[in-house]
């Protein structure tokens, strides 16, 4: 999502040592190195969208960036068609990325998928508790639960690459597989709370045109373009269907073939594969920024402490700055304790706490989760400030504590 003059800052380990930081090495040139790799600078250039999108909020030009965000072209403003459109591309390498892994990958058996898995969960589920105890007693706030349950990948990966090979691979590795295991609960969450009502005819037409991408598959068809001009007919069907239109880019990426090839490179020949590498830098450079330039901008006037205290601000930002460490890291001491996963390689339980505070960042998809909750400009404005605060102070307090171990060899 090579890297110009940053890759002396980002570039991770050399293959020999990542080989062996890992319980199970990655394969040399396979998406999910690309993904890190990509996530790594995708992160630094979300950081520079976010932080000019407050810039742009807060300056002489508010007026014509929020006017621009509304305005309409056909039946969508362009707010909409970047949520809408653009973000099913984000959702669509998401799909792809779990179908590659769960099949092919770093999740394909239990013994893989356990320890991210068990502290996904746990991290999805502790933030949206402490959310729901602080805006207890404030009427229709419930209804953002989920907002600080989803960590971002490119923003949490970004900030552990700053610290170069001080960070275990195998703790880029266990970030990665947790925030994916979290996408997965997040798809799940946007399909099935915040979808108002269904049409059903449409319904049936997304399904329908899933089948035959499904018969594409069973024959061998490898080329790609039946199945993206397909994709986009499924796109148009959901949309109309009433489930939110992203979670197309997941239900065409289920239906995309792949080829295994375990332990070794990703099959050139893999559609999967192929569709995955060509689309992950236009996410990364494109979709993801534009997207975060498109929702982090608020308006600060007026914004003070009083402001942050407020529940629903603060609902959201404990959630992620406390809830998301909370139940990440208790979920792996939990699972070690009790022998049901092994932690990562070569990682002390300090730099596992730091990789648990870099979970709290939810940007991307705590804000896109936030426009679906709540519709008032209000409310929208609230939930900006509280993931802003809240990753900001993940980040801060993951990247300290990474920083920290590293000075020193703690003891397993």
């Amino acid at each position: 999502m090579p890297v110009g003059p940053l890759a002396a800052v980002l570039r991770d380990a050399p293959m020999t040592r990542v080989s062996h930081a890992l319980t199970r090495p990655l394969r040399a040139r396979s998406a999910l190195r690309a993904f890190l790799n990509g996530e790594a600078v995708s992160g630094i250039v979300l950081m520079l969208a976010a932080a000019a999108a407050m810039i742009v909020a807060n300056s002489p030009l508010a007026n014509d960036y929020f006017a621009l965000l509304q305005w309409h072209v056909g039946p969508l403003s362009v707010l909409h068609w970047i949520d809408d459109a653009l973000m099913a591309l984000f959702f669509l390498l998401v799909g792809l990325e779990i179908k590659c892994e769960l099949v092919d990958g770093h999740l394909s058996s239990w013994s893989d998928r356990a320890l991210p898995t068990i502290a996904a969960a746990s991290g999805m589920a502790v933030p949206a508790l402490i959310y729901l105890f602080v805006v207890a007693g404030s009427p229709g706030l419930a209804r953002g639960w989920a907002i600080p349950s989803a960590t971002d990948i490119a923003f949490a990966i970004g900030v552990m690459a700053l610290l170069g090979p001080r960070v275990p691979a195998s703790l880029k590795l266990f970030l990665t597989t947790v925030a994916i295991v979290d996408d997965m609960g997040a798809v799940v969450v946007i399909a099935l709370a915040y979808t108002a009502s269904i049409g059903g005819v449409a319904l049936l037409a997304a399904a329908a045109i899933m089948g035959v991408m499904a018969v594409l598959g069973r024959r061998g068809v490898t080329r790609l373009w039946p199945y993206l001009l397909l994709s986009v007919a499924l796109w148009g069907a959901v949309w109309m269907s009433g489930v939110h239109a992203t979670i197309a880019g997941v239900l065409a990426a289920l239906m995309i073939p792949i080829r295994c090839s375990p332990g070794a490179p990703d099959d050139a020949r893999s559609p999967l594969h192929r569709l995955e590498h060509g689309l992950q830098p236009w996410v990364a450079f494109l979709v993801v920024p534009v997207f975060g330039f498109a929702n982090a901008g608020v308006s600060l006037a007026g914004v003070g402490v009083a402001t942050l205290l407020q529940p629903l601000p603060l609902g959201v930002a404990a959630g992620l700055a406390i809830g998301k460490q909370l139940g990440v890291f208790g979920a792996v001491a939990a699972a070690v304790r009790f022998g049901w996963a092994q932690r990562p390689r070569d990682a002390s339980w300090v730099q596992i706490y730091g990789a648990a505070l870099l979970c709290g960042i939810g940007f991307t998809m705590s804000l896109f989760i936030g426009g679906l909750a709540f519709a008032d400009a209000a409310h929208v404005d609230a939930v900006k400030i509280g993931v802003l605060a809240g990753s900001l102070l993940s980040a801060a307090a993951g990247f300290a504590v990474l920083r920290l171990a590293s000075f020193r060899r703690v003891p397993r």
